[in-house]
């Protein structure tokens, strides 16, 4: 029960600084993609000049973010059997919030590989020539492939937002109502902040052939 726990705890923290940091950085970093490909392939390389890029981004977002998915998987598989023993009378609230992050999880666990044998390995065979934003805005140019990554994106803020008041919980930070509305305040505040930088950055791949347009709407109109 003591080991089951701390893995609890470690996947908590897993998907909040490492997983729910990357996000954040990785969404802010592509609202280069706002001010045109130049600026965005330019980010991109800067990313990926920068000293042990590689090792930090195995040992520090790739093996916790591994352990955060894996785990997580088995968690919805054996959950009920051990959860009524470790948490014998959920509120609404935690269980809306576990359906919740089941059901993102699952999406963004099938989204990040998608989205790394589409744009990541491209750069790590080919970094330095490779045109990322000419890329990103071609398979964006399907209207499938730009719900599946709106959707995708969604998902991940979804998941991390709602990560922020579990992992109070679970690490027993949120014990009074005071604790509790701080908690859910700040995960809303994250999922609006997240959501505005994922859409902007989404846009920024739109093709403009008569003027601005939206990459979102145009993808579930067309």
């Amino acid at each position: 029960m003591e080991a089951r726990s701390r893995l609890r705890r470690l996947h908590s923290i897993t998907g909040l600084v490492p997983a729910g940091g990357f996000l954040a950085f990785h969404l802010w970093t592509n609202l280069a993609a706002a001010r045109g490909a130049d600026a965005y392939d330019a980010a991109a390389r800067r990313l990926q000049e920068m000293p042990f890029s590689l090792a930090a981004e195995i040992l520090l977002i790739a093996l916790p973010l591994a352990f955060h998915g894996v785990y997580g998987l088995y968690i919805m598989a054996t959950e009920s059997a051990g959860a009524a023993a470790l948490n014998p009378d959920p509120t609404p609230l935690r269980r809306g919030l576990s359906r919740l992050q089941r059901a993102t999880g699952v999406l963004v666990f099938a989204f990040l590989f998608f989205h790394l044998w589409t744009t990541r390995l491209v750069q790590v065979r080919d970094h330095a020539g490779v045109d990322l934003f000419r890329i990103v805005q071609a398979a964006l140019g399907s209207r499938w492939i730009a719900a599946a990554y709106f959707a995708g994106v969604l998902a991940a803020i979804l998941h991390v937002s709602a990560g922020v008041w579990t992992f109070a919980d679970t690490w027993g930070l949120a014990r009074t109502r005071g604790a509790r509305t701080a908690a859910g305040v700040l995960a809303v505040a994250v999922f609006a902040v997240l959501t505005t930088w994922g859409v902007v950055s989404l846009n920024g791949f739109a093709l403009r052939p008569h003027g601005p347009s939206s990459l979102i709407i145009r993808a579930f109109l067309r």
